[in-house]
């Protein structure tokens, strides 16, 4: 058990994005009257026991193998799942405004705070040391792209200059890092199996870009419409690489797949919010359905793997 405490991995918050994204989902649609209050009320609370959970057990780690901690931290590639707490803390945020409002003003301010900190470090430590190419990822994403989200929540609590801040550096990275990336996966080597389900991460930019830009402007105009547009391509392009995924075995990184698709399944019922086209409200009744379908087969491969005590191991 102590052994298995020493690796218990920091992508496990990967886990608590993707509950977070399903729970705001319930919510967006109890508010369109498409979903009872109860089930948005008992995925509120058990998302947020298990981001808990999860912080408990980190939090343990550091306290018994903080030397592990540390070389979590300067990995070059888990170094980014780090900002996945701070983005926990503010998809809580969002998740709890429309229910308790103080309870998200706390878990914004926690969330932003740590995610600048976060951020800033994790992009100076990328300036400081040599990545060969191979090392790009979408996992890239996480620190930087992340800052979209403060504005989902943010425009209620602070003038909307200070969401539009963390507005612009999140698009303004998503376009760098992007165009890395491309160039990594076309003219070099393939990612890793490993690395496979990360692809999804390109699907959330996009999506929460639109939703990030429609709380700050309130404006259905050209920008807008080219994000969503975006996101549902990001979506199609994945199926047509389905099947390199069929073979791919479960590793924890196929929870980064769960986020993704709750974030343009957000946006589609947004835009449906917004036009009231049906076009809309059956792409987001679409993706919901996958999204629970890939939340249930994760979470069972999830299962299957921690009985088999496959998790919480030596990853180098």
């Amino acid at each position: 058990m102590k052994e298995r405490l020493r690796f218990f991995p920091i992508t496990a918050y990967a886990i608590v994005m993707g509950m977070s994204g399903l729970t705001i989902v319930f919510s967006k649609y109890y508010h369109l009257q498409w979903m009872p209050k109860f089930v948005f009320d008992g995925m509120l609370f058990f998302t947020f026991g298990l981001f808990l959970l999860v912080s408990f057990l980190y939090g343990l780690k550091a306290v018994k193998h903080f030397d592990q901690v540390v070389v979590d931290f300067r990995h070059r590639i888990r170094i980014n799942f780090f900002s996945a707490i701070s983005i926990s803390l503010l998809l809580l945020s969002i998740a709890f405004l429309g229910y308790w409002p103080f309870v998200s003003l706390v878990l914004w301010w926690m969330g932003v705070a740590l995610h600048t900190v976060l951020m800033l470090h994790t992009i100076a430590f990328w300036v400081q040391h040599n990545f060969e190419i191979h090392f790009m990822n979408p996992a890239w994403f996480i620190p930087v792209v992340g800052n979209i989200l403060v504005p989902v929540a943010g425009v209620d609590f602070l003038p909307n200059g200070f969401s539009f801040v963390y507005f612009a550096v999140g698009i303004f990275f998503w376009v760098v890092l992007f165009v890395i990336f491309l160039n990594r996966v076309i003219f070099h080597d393939q990612l890793p199996q490993k690395f496979l389900p990360t692809l999804f991460i390109l699907i959330a930019p996009p999506a929460v870009g639109f939703i990030a830009y429609m709380r700050i402007t309130q404006s259905w105009d050209v920008v807008s419409v080219l994000l969503l547009y975006l996101s549902f391509f990001f979506v199609a392009f994945l199926v047509f690489l389905r099947k390199s995924f069929y073979k791919v075995k479960f590793f924890i990184s196929w929870w980064a797949l769960t986020f993704p698709l709750a974030a343009v399944t957000l946006a589609a019922a947004v835009a449906f919010q917004v036009t009231a086209q049906a076009i809309y409200k059956v792409a987001s009744l679409s993706m919901f359905t996958l999204l629970v379908l890939a939340i249930g087969f994760v979470s069972w491969k999830t299962i299957l793997k921690i009985r088999a005590q496959e998790i919480c191991v030596n990853e180098d």
